[in-house]
């Protein structure tokens, strides 16, 4: 990547991709949040700018920077990702760790992070703008939809197919084949082995709807 990275978001995410970028050695320009206490935090020699409509700073974004949503909560992200490219016709690029496994053969989106030991199989094909947390495994052939978060940990076996805006707790199993409908919401170590409706939270070994 030759363009510096703007990075929305000064908390646990942003951290990480933070720290991915650096890995990479892409030069981060700065770090844009909302929370005035952080503004004019420094994070090593990257500081924390000012707010996520500062036009100060976000008027730079274009052929010369680029952009990454560090936004844990999905509504928050998918408001921004979209003002984004609406306004500066600007699409946030993927953070990969160095460590991440992610097959050639596999389809990728774009303004996913991807943590340290992060592994996507062959043939799977992810939307954008989710979060695969430290240690996930994705599976060969799986079909993973936007704006989805995967928990540390968590392992989606072959042939999955899970929709937009679906959350996927630390730990949590899904065995081959299974569907996840959009928005719903699998708890932490749950291991689940029937299809997720849409809308619906499940939770247990095996996991059943709460």
């Amino acid at each position: 990547m030759e363009n510096p990275v703007l990075i929305f978001g000064a908390g646990a995410l942003g951290m990480q991709a933070l720290d991915i970028f650096r890995r990479n050695n892409v030069l981060v320009y700065g770090i844009l949040d909302d929370n005035k206490e952080l503004h004019g935090k420094e994070f090593g020699d990257v500081s924390v700018l000012g707010a996520t409509d500062d036009e100060a700073f976000i008027n730079i974004i274009g052929e010369k920077c680029e952009t990454f949503v560090a936004i844990g909560e999905r509504s928050v992200r998918k408001q921004l990702t979209e003002g984004l490219n609406e306004r500066f016709k600007s699409m946030p690029v993927n953070a990969i760790h160095e460590s991440a496994v992610i097959s050639g053969m596999a389809d990728v989106g774009h303004g996913n992070l991807f943590a340290a030991r992060t592994v996507v199989g062959a043939t799977s094909t992810l939307g954008s703008h989710s979060l695969f947390l430290s240690g996930s495994v994705i599976e060969t052939a799986v079909q993973i939809g936007d704006y989805v978060t995967v928990g540390a940990g968590a392992i989606i076996n072959d042939r999955v197919k899970v929709a937009d805006g679906v959350f996927i707790g630390s730990g949590a199993i899904l065995v081959a084949g299974i569907e996840v409908g959009k928005n719903a919401r699998i708890g932490a170590g749950s291991v689940v082995v029937e299809n997720v409706p849409a809308g619906t939270t499940f939770f247990g070994n095996p996991a059943k709807k709460i």
